[in-house]
């Protein structure tokens, strides 16, 4: 049972199982309301709903990114503005047009970490940033879901405190193990994992709630969160649902909770179920609900597309970059730092002479007595025309091309 637990639980097959269980969400859904709600929606989203999308996805993805460029700050590492923007809308629709929903932002981790040359703190500046809005996320969603007249109010209530409680006594209790472990003395290797849970406490200290960061991460996490409502919304006037803000609200934050789970195609399933259940629980209709979650997927899917553009964009820029270096000269001849042009390569440069025609320090082929070449010299020289006209008054030394006979040792 243990090799079959280690082997279904890998990243791989979780996200193949959270696909499979979104498909079939989808699917029941399907069959109970019909495809009707899937066509009717799509066929009321119109151009002024797109660049309403748009607009409401620039102000998000802006302000996720400047939250990421703070955390990363926060943690000792650099992150532009507009590199972050440009990255952070690629993850979004990364999450968006792939299985899992989270393919994007462990690119983006990776990639910044790889940039960064710190690739662990470049991949926890990316869960510190997402934990911050899945914070801020259930901390509002609780408020509005206790508060504010909702399907789930009474069930809510009454989970709230034991909550709670289980909250309380899980720190008593990791509190009383750690002054245990203090009094009696741990071992080394647990204390180097307290060193190592010591130090990811104390960045997402520095990234989330230092005094240089908190206050940007709650204001960016606040508008985020405001602009997903706001994109809801837009749904819901979109489908004609005729509710007020007031009643969108708490409906808009299950939604929301429901997409975080990881039982989604690109973000599609959950959110699909549990809108259309908390639209009928609210007496809106359940088709209506399944349509409202309808046009929210297109319009998410419609204010992440600028990530399809940068995706391009640098998939060009690095298909340019590959050619350019594969098609650059292997060397080149470059003036020294004096100014100098450089002459000719050292096995090309002329020999000097002397005046019989020979190179300096080439020594002459030495002959036999009979005026026969005796050798020939490694040495390589090129006589002049005076020393070859001399050498063509012995006998048995001319060329073959001036009809005189040659000897072995000449040929």
């Amino acid at each position: 049972m243990k090799g079959v637990w280690a082997r279904l639980n890998t990243p791989a097959v979780r996200t193949r199982l959270g696909t499979v269980a979104g498909i079939a969400i989808l699917a029941v859904l399907f069959w109970r309301l019909g495809t009707g709600a899937f066509v009717d929606g799509l066929r009321r989203i119109d151009a002024a709903a797109l660049l309403g999308a748009l607009g409401i996805g620039l102000v998000t993805t802006a302000f996720s990114a400047w939250r990421w460029a703070l955390v990363a700050r926060g943690i000792g590492i650099r992150l532009r503005l507009g590199a972050a923007v440009a990255d952070y809308y690629r993850a979004l629709f990364l999450n968006a047009a792939l299985p899992g929903g989270v393919v994007g932002d462990v690119h983006r981790a990776v990639r910044h970490g790889k940039d960064a040359g710190d690739m662990g703190r470049g991949v926890r500046a990316v869960v510190l940033e997402r934990t911050a809005g899945q914070l801020a996320l259930f901390v509002a969603g609780g408020v509005v879901l206790v508060s504010m007249p909702s399907p789930v109010l009474g069930e809510v209530r009454q989970v709230l405190p034991v909550v709670g409680l289980g909250v309380v006594g899980a720190c008593a209790v990791g509190l009383a193990l750690r002054m245990n472990r203090a009094g009696s003395g741990a071992a080394s290797a647990s204390g180097r994992k307290r060193g190592a849970v010591r130090g990811v406490l104390g960045e997402a200290r520095e990234g989330l709630f230092s005094r240089r960061n908190a206050p940007g991460v709650l204001v960016s996490s606040v508008v985020v969160l405001a602009g997903y409502v706001a994109m809801f919304v837009l749904a819901a006037e979109v489908v004609g649902v005729g509710a007020s803000v007031v009643e969108l609200l708490p409906l808009a934050v299950l939604a929301l909770l429901a997409m975080g789970l990881p039982l989604n195609v690109g973000g599609w399933g959950p959110r699909e179920g549990v809108t259309a259940w908390a639209f009928g629980a609210a007496g809106l209709g359940a088709g209506r609900g399944l349509t409202v979650a309808v046009v929210y997927g297109v319009l998410s899917l419609v204010a992440s597309l600028p990530g399809a553009v940068v995706l391009v964009v640098r998939w060009y820029a690095g298909v340019r970059g590959a050619g350019r270096a594969s098609f650059a000269p292997a060397a080149l001849s470059l003036p020294d730092p004096g100014g100098v042009a450089p002459g000719p390569p050292v096995g090309l440069r002329p020999r000097p002479q002397t005046p019989d025609g020979l190179e300096v320090g080439a020594r002459p082929r030495s002959q036999a007595p009979d005026g026969l070449d005796g050798g020939v010299s490694s040495e390589k020289y090129v006589p002049k025309e005076s020393v070859r006209l001399d050498r063509s008054c012995l006998p048995f030394s001319a060329e073959a091309r001036e009809g005189r006979p040659m000897t072995p040792e000449s040929v």
